[in-house]
């Protein structure tokens, strides 16, 4: 019996130790990622490829040159990027030979890749010009939020749509969000609100999002996925929604439009850099009263994915993180 006794004190002291470092570690991480300005070191430089030469770097705080910005993050995406980039171009060249006021830029970041995927991304640049299409190299692998947040920063569009470098959503997808974004716009208008009202007022100036949507296909995917996976799945949304709040059925999907108001208060505070940064951008759009509109897209499972079950932990550290750094007032959000 006293060996019982000594062993349960023993594993009693081993959870309270292993607590005990767990909430340090999240204490100095998040107390690390307070200052969310620096913790990025790599500069954004555009090259144009032909030249050679540096490109004047825009900000998100500066007035829009562009219709819209579409943000592709890459990662060793040598094989599926070009196929993408091919289908997204086509349609952005129809779209603007159809309307001659339709103007545009791609913006791929390169999270450090150690494949082909620099090169395969200046072909573009070389073949559309370095006006249409630009490349940010982050030097090394940070993760998608911040690939994600260092594109959105230095993009000329009035509207900005992050999507993934698979093709795993339709680009003409984008109407979708579009639409939205402009039916929101005109409603808020037509409501007689002082700062909508005013007919001065561009669609880059009022803060809205659109977040494309996958729920619409939960009942198959439940269907088809093996049982932990759903379990996986279920999980995490519970943890989303304890942490940011409820309202938004697909928080993951990596097709997102902002309107340049939006982006330019969320992702000058956004922190987490890789998979949950998602859930971060929920929780301010709702500390911003920013509306977001959660809209069905098509999708289809690319092969090559990068999530998988050895993601969960660092999804739910992300996600310890951001509790904590906010409910302590740690993170401070800027306006």
């Amino acid at each position: 019996m006293g060996f019982l006794w000594t062993l349960l004190e023993l594993l009693l002291a081993f959870i309270i130790i292993a607590l005990f470092a767990l909430l340090s570690a999240i204490f100095i991480e998040a107390s690390r990622r307070s200052h969310n300005h620096t913790h990025v070191e790599a500069p954004a430089i555009f090259e144009d490829p032909n030249s050679l030469k540096q490109v004047p770097c825009p900000h998100v705080s500066d007035p829009a040159e562009k219709y819209i910005s579409l943000i592709i993050p890459a990662f060793n995406e040598e094989h599926r990027l070009p196929g993408a980039l091919e289908e997204t171009m086509n349609y952005l060249e129809q779209r603007a030979a159809k309307d001659k006021s339709f103007s545009y830029e791609v913006v791929i970041v390169d999270d450090g890749s150690s494949d082909g995927t620099k090169n395969a991304a200046f072909n573009f640049v070389r073949k559309y010009t370095v006006d249409n299409v630009r490349v940010i190299l982050l030097g090394r692998n940070h993760g998608k939020g911040e690939a994600i947040r260092k594109g959105m920063l230095h993009s000329r569009g009035e509207l900005l749509l992050m999507l993934d470098a698979d093709g795993a959503t339709k680009v003409n997808d984008l109407e979708k969000l579009e639409n939205q974004i402009h039916a929101l716009a005109r409603k808020e208008y037509n409501t007689g609100d002082s700062a909508a009202s005013d007919s001065s007022i561009k669609i880059s100036d009022i803060p809205i999002a659109a977040f494309g949507s996958r729920a619409h296909l939960e009942e198959k995917a439940l269907a088809t996925r093996k049982w932990y996976r759903n379990f996986l799945m279920k999980g995490f949304h519970l943890v989303v929604v304890l942490t940011a709040g409820p309202g938004i059925r697909d928080t993951q999907c990596g097709f997102k439009m902002f309107t340049r108001a939006a982006a330019r208060k969320l992702f000058t505070n956004i922190r987490l850099k890789r998979w949950c940064f998602d859930v971060e951008l929920v929780f301010l759009c709702k500390w911003f009263g920013i509306p977001i509109m959660e809209i069905s897209v098509n999708w289809s499972e690319i092969p090559g994915s990068k999530v998988n079950p050895l993601s969960i932990p660092n999804m739910l550290w992300e996600l310890a993180l951001m509790s904590f750094g906010y409910r302590t007032r740690m993170w401070k959000i800027f306006n």
